[in-house]
């Protein structure tokens, strides 16, 4: 069984390399840590990689995106695809989530980590993976919603649909 995380250096991301982490562990289980780069400055822009203006740099984006996965889970497997943006009906996005599917089957995963604030909503953006990544059924999802791990009972606002 073999533990996949699709990051991107952001919170959410860290926060599911954590608990995949934490699995891992527990289950003795190869954890994975997948970074697609699209050839798209603007991708990268969006995402906080660069800043408007700085050089697309695609090594340098893997290095430093490698550097924030090994401080949350050193043991972890860093993996770096490189995706092509010339398809010219599909987007960046489109190109990322299609390269998590294959590299999820390639490496036969149980289970993607995904950090996603609408992974599994009705309507989810455009520029999100998360949704698409978690409607392929070849493998179990986790997803991540908050970054910290803990959620305030104050934050909770539909509690009384438990009853």
């Amino acid at each position: 069984m073999t533990l996949l995380v699709p990051f991107d250096g952001s919170d959410l991301a860290a926060m599911a390399l954590e608990k995949a982490s934490t699995f891992g562990e527990l289950l003795d289980e190869e954890v994975v840590v997948l970074t697609v780069i699209p050839d798209d400055a603007d991708y990268a822009a969006d995402r906080g990689w660069i800043t408007r203006g700085e050089p697309f740099d695609p090594e340098r984006i893997a290095a430093g995106i490698q550097t924030r996965a090994d401080e949350v889970a050193p043991e972890a497997t860093f993996s770096v695809e490189r995706v092509s943006s010339d398809e010219p009906t599909a987007t960046a996005t489109t190109n990322v989530v299609r390269e998590i599917r294959r590299i999820a089957a390639e490496i036969e995963a149980s289970v993607v980590f995904i950090g996603s604030e609408n992974a599994g909503s009705v309507i989810a953006p455009q520029s999100s993976v998360g949704s698409p990544v978690a409607n392929d059924h070849r493998y179990d999802v986790y997803v991540v919603r908050h970054p910290s791990a803990g959620v305030d009972a104050e934050e909770v606002s539909d509690i009384d649909s438990t009853f």
